[in-house]
């Protein structure tokens, strides 16, 4: 039999050390065994690995020391750590400390396959470089400490909330770091949980039997088994009911879920990513957010920069958004007059890069001769805080009427900003959800 990929085992247990080494090697691994960190650092020193499973617990230290080390002198190999049932805190200490992946005692054997599955599946130490994607632009030093940030993120099982701005490309990094990793090739789910109805939220994500409830006709697949494999991002978790919060914790620490209605649990495989513009902290010490399950999708916490902080990319964002626009209208590409750069390097920019894009389309539209100047920006119109009061009577016929043209303008200006995501447009706006859907049907924007 030729082996061609390799596993190291620390285990102070023969009994253990025993039984990963049957397993891998019926999953074409060679292994080698080491009984403590001693040991293990002598095999690392000789040979190159492509997965180290080590034991939490060693004779002459930890299984977390080992996990350091190797994450400063063997980078590309990934270590899953191997934890006492219930040792939750344990296992987030590994993956904050740079371990790929965990296993709990007992064994679980298919857990393990899916894990190796997985660890092989990580680039080749000769093949580690960071990949060049258009889709995040920019040269500035944030953006470079982002996308470095990004690959090293993609190389674990890790949770990661990725928190930044409404607009700022929170899922796009979600997407990325999905892209780059181990589980590219599987499913990547992204799901707003400010947008499902409370009521639909468990069917959605773990699925319904045919009959469990009114208008469940035949059983449905959730979000969970969709993603089974790959990546489920989970944007707007703060929006998260707090009945169904216990729920999702529940299915993220058993690694399975049981559909509504449903007798059995299904076991499922799946790496969680998670994204609010609301500060998750903020909303955990005000009782909206549970703190198990903040602690449990904290793990990393990824910073996305605004776009204000991060403005020499704005020259290059606007270059790439107008050939955009020309390439999928048909249309010649128009150019950007020096003094709209300037004006667009001054804004502050709220709505972060998508605020950008809506902005550009709208001046690339109404723009004459192929050339957007200030103007067609629309920067005075579109956001100057202007008092009501300042408008003569004369102009005015109906109070109620004026008034409620106020609200519907600023109301759409931030649904576009957001491209219409509610949750974000009320946060915009300064307004609970509750509120923004009773002036939306109010006002009959659909």
């Amino acid at each position: 039999m030729t082996f061609r990929q390799k596993a190291l085992i620390v285990d102070d247990e023969p009994d253990i050390r025993e039984l990963l080494e049957i397993t891998l090697g019926r999953l074409k691994l060679e292994t080698r065994s080491a009984r403590n960190v001693k040991e293990a650092h002598e095999w690392l020193g000789k040979e190159t690995f492509d997965l180290c499973l080590t034991d939490m617990r060693l004779p002459d230290g930890t299984g977390l020391e080992l996990v350091q080390f190797i994450q400063q002198r063997h980078p590309q190999t990934p270590v899953a750590m191997i934890t006492a049932y219930g040792s939750l805190d344990t296992a987030i200490n590994a993956l904050k400390a740079g371990a790929f992946d965990f296993l709990t005692k007992p064994l679980d054997l298919g857990r393990l396959r899916e894990l190796v599955a997985t660890a092989m599946r990580m680039p080749s130490s000769d093949s580690i470089n960071m990949p060049e994607d258009n889709r995040l632009l920019g040269g500035s030093p944030p953006m470079q400490t982002l996308r470095k940030q990004i690959f090293k993120l993609a190389c674990s099982q890790a949770p990661v909330y990725i928190s930044g701005e409404s607009g700022s490309g929170k899922e796009l990094v979600a997407r990325l770091m999905h892209e780059q990793g181990p589980r590219k090739e599987r499913p990547f789910v992204p799901v707003n949980c400010g947008a499902i109805p409370s009521e639909l939220m468990e069917s959605e994500f773990f699925g319904h039997k045919k009959g469990s409830f009114t208008g469940a006709s035949e059983d449905k697949q959730g979000l969970f088994q969709a993603a089974n494999g790959g990546t489920l991002f989970l944007d707007e978790v703060a929006d998260l009911p707090l009945p169904m919060q216990v729920k999702l914790l529940r299915a993220i620490q058993e690694k399975a879920v049981r559909a509504v209605g449903g007798q059995q649990e299904v076991v499922v495989d799946v790496r969680i990513l998670c994204a609010t513009h609301k500060d998750l902290a903020a909303e955990v010490a005000e009782g909206n957010f549970r703190q198990d399950l903040f602690y449990r999708l904290n793990v990393i916490e990824l910073r996305v920069p605004p776009l204000r902080e991060r403005r020499e990319d704005i020259s290059l964002l606007a270059e790439t958004v107008l050939q955009r626009l020309s390439e999928s209208s048909g249309l010649p590409p128009a150019a950007l007059a020096p003094e709209a750069l300037e004006k667009l390097k001054s804004y502050r920019f709220p709505g972060n890069v998508r605020e950008l894009e809506n902005m550009l389309e709208r001046a690339y539209t109404l723009c004459d001769d192929n050339r957007i100047d200030a103007e067609d920006l629309r920067l005075v119109d579109a956001h100057a805080n202007k008092d009501p009061g300042e408008a003569s009577l004369a102009q005015i016929d109906n109070l109620e009427d004026y008034l409620e043209s106020i609200e519907r303008k600023l109301i759409m200006q931030a649904l576009e900003e957001t491209r219409w995501n509610r949750t974000a447009a009320a946060e915009r706006l300064g307004m609970s959800f509750r509120s923004l859907r009773y002036r939306l049907k109010k006002l009959e924007i659909d």
